[in-house]
């Protein structure tokens, strides 16, 4: 079996995170190295873009978190093997990441700067993408976002909703899903309410 290494900040969430609830529920071995936010300028340094997540495999160092996501749920059995459902998987998955670049952009801004740029973001691109994703689950089943099971489509819209409702981002409405997309918010506890993940955030604290 290949060495597998994972690097990533010291917290709960962010990019790395499908990664590792896949790796998780697969009952994979890795080593899920963390490192406080203060350490990331040393480690950037060692990665090959400047930037984290990062998967070595053995010693091949591997970037891209969402090709790391999809190798590990390979390993883990939560990816598609019929193409078209892998297609559809790969579309949510791109979707869900054009919501971290998009608050990413935001990050940076303060004061009256911020406020203006979440606001538009609350109530332009962010609801349109949500309603987009719930389109999606409701068609697909209404339970998963493909294959009709759990895959790393489901792991990484959990993160990502789960970031959005949490309060943390200022400005963004903490019951933004829950008020534009209510199946989402179904699916996200869900997927919280699932033995793995469950006992992974038990564990974690």
């Amino acid at each position: 079996m290949n060495k597998l290494k994972l690097t990533y900040f010291d917290f709960s969430g962010g990019r790395a995170e499908p990664a590792r609830l896949a790796l998780h529920i697969g009952g994979i071995p890795f080593e899920d190295h963390r490192f406080a936010p203060g350490d990331f300028a040393e480690v950037r340094k060692t990665t090959p873009l400047n930037q984290v997540p990062t998967l070595h495999v053995n010693d091949v160092q591997i970037t891209q978190s969402d090709a790391i996501t999809r190798y590990v749920g390979k390993l883990a059995g939560l990816y598609p093997e019929d193409d078209l459902q892998a297609l559809l998987c790969d579309e949510v998955m791109g979707a869900l990441e054009d919501i971290n670049i998009k608050i990413g952009e935001t990050f940076g801004l303060t004061g009256d700067e911020l406020k203006t740029a979440r606001d538009a973001l609350a109530n332009g691109a962010l609801a349109r993408y949500l309603r987009w994703l719930q389109d999606q689950l409701e068609s697909h089943g209404g339970e998963f976002f493909a294959d009709n099971r759990l895959t790393i489509a489901d792991l990484k819209a959990f993160v990502i909703l789960r970031w959005l409702s949490s309060g943390k981002l200022d400005h963004i409405p903490g019951d933004l899903v829950e008020t534009v997309a209510p199946k989402l918010k179904e699916h996200m506890d869900r997927v919280a309410r699932l033995p793995a993940i469950a006992q992974y955030y038990a564990t974690r604290g």
